[in-house]
């Protein structure tokens, strides 16, 4: 396959990162703060989603998750050990502003203000993204991102945000992923909140961007020197196996996926063939919204993990494996790879490095990039007090490569963030996939840094990969 023939041809190379190149790891709230009704927070949509019978995996919910809003002292004395330069976390909206408008948690605040002050205090620069999936449950009983006046409450959240923590974090981003909670949750049914309505899911994805523009414009008019971006989780679209997917399917796969959040953040336009395809569906766009969205960056989020592998539809195959897409037919997932992941994600670094040089050359107007997340799913227990993931070293190993390839060859980017810091709770699938660098016993709590960790903190050290380092 072609991931070995990459790993063959590179793993016995030292390569270097350029001077002053940002590495950190990521988390997100839910995913890692527990604390459910501690502090006044409120609910949101995944303590709502995670406890309807169904929906997670287990019935695993994020109620303790890491425990890290109690152990946050410990988790970035953590992150200083293990040499990280940078974090990137997410605020949860419900835990500062229970409602998600009007009434302000002082205890909230000073959660995210103490956990500001650890990381300084460590030396590590703080990353905050205001939005990673968990609308405040308030919200969403008067129509979440369906309701455009939530457009308007977002705005606000941001401001104060920034008017706390302004004078210490000085690089934010407003979305984490809006696809995935425009479509997994509004189209596909799979995220919070768990609907099967495409036009709320299209509506949903343009009110996420216009909240992003407006966002933008508050943030910059409360304070001077931020700098601000959005991260997007692109993917290559192919089609593997038989029959072979229909040319236009993948286009409009890709217009979903990709385009509709590139060309509306950097063009002030969305792709005319998604608009076509959709039809009355896209209705929510209203005059002038295209030029609150198209606001200036400063940076670029990139998520990347894998390529999007679909095929063609079979005579009597179901056609329901798509419904993240809505007005895609004749199209579905291609059949699980033999090497993949614990998500069954195929393993494709070389899509990586395409899609990084396919952005720099479809978009001349790309700020600068910071990979926002990467990495991988595998199950390695801890054994006599040590966890051997030599699968995550190798995946990460042929990642950075493909990343520093794409970088040689003209892409501008400045830094690269790991998924995850530590085991967490992985959304649907509940605690059963394990990203993180560090292990998380879910009984216990206790924290054991992985292989992989101690690797990357070498890789931090030197800014770069030694030879033979896969």
């Amino acid at each position: 396959m072609r991931w070995h023939t990459l790993m063959t041809m590179t793993e016995h190379a030292a390569i270097t990162f350029p001077d002053g190149f940002l590495w950190g790891a990521a988390t997100a709230a839910y995913q890692i703060e527990g604390a459910a009704h501690d502090g006044g927070r409120g609910l949101s949509v995944w303590d709502t989603f995670s406890h309807t019978e169904g929906k997670v995996a287990n019935r695993h919910t994020g109620d303790i998750a890491c425990d890290h809003y109690h152990r946050v002292e410990q988790d970035v004395a953590m992150m200083a050990q293990l040499g990280l330069q940078s974090y990137r976390f997410s605020i949860a909206w419900s835990r500062v502003m229970p409602d998600g408008r009007g009434h302000v948690n002082a205890e909230g605040l000073a959660f995210y203000q103490r956990l500001v002050d650890l990381l300084l205090g460590h030396g590590i620069t703080p990353c905050p993204t205001l939005f990673h999936w968990d609308l405040p449950q308030g919200l969403e009983e008067i129509g979440g991102f369906r309701n455009r006046d939530t457009v308007s409450w977002f705005g606000d959240y941001a401001a104060l945000m920034v008017r706390e923590l302004g004078d210490r974090v000085s690089m934010w981003s407003t979305f984490n992923e809006p696809w995935c909670y425009a479509y997994l949750g509004h189209a596909a049914g799979l995220h919070a909140p768990g609907l099967t309505d495409p036009r709320a899911a299209v509506t949903v994805a343009h009110h996420e961007l216009l909240a992003h523009g407006l966002a933008v414009r508050a943030m910059r008019a409360e304070r001077d020197g931020l700098q601000l971006g959005i991260v997007i989780n692109p993917s290559n679209i192919r089609s593997e196996g038989a029959p072979a997917a229909p040319a236009a399917q993948i286009r409009l796969i890709d217009a979903i996926h990709n385009r509709w959040w590139f060309d509306g953040t950097l063009r002030g336009e969305y792709p005319a063939d998604l608009l076509a395809s959709y039809g009355a569906l896209a209705d929510a766009i209203q005059p002038g919204d295209m030029e609150t969205i198209a606001q200036p960056l400063d940076w670029m989020g990139i998520n990347y993990y894998f390529d999007i592998l679909v095929r063609g539809v079979e005579a009597g195959e179901p056609t329901d494996r798509m419904g993240a897409y809505p007005t895609v037919a004749g199209v579905t997932e291609a059949d699980e790879r033999d090497e993949h992941t614990d998500m069954g994600w195929p393993i494709t670094p070389e899509g990586f490095t395409e899609l990084l040089l396919r952005l720099h050359d479809e978009y001349p107007n790309m700020p600068p990039i910071y990979i926002t997340e990467n990495g991988c799913a595998y199950d390695d227990p801890v054994v006599a007090g040590r966890c051997a993931d030599p699968r995550r070293i190798e995946y990460l190993d042929l990642h950075l490569r493909a990343l520093r390839n794409a970088m040689r060859r003209g892409v501008d980017v400045r830094g690269y963030y790991q998924w995850s810091l530590m085991d967490n709770f992985e959304w649907a699938l509940g605690y059963d996939k394990r990203f993180g660098l560090v292990h998380v016993d879910f009984e216990t709590l206790q924290r054991t840094p992985r292989d992989s960790a101690l690797w990357y903190r070498d890789v931090i050290t030197r800014n770069g990969l030694a030879a033979g380092s896969s």
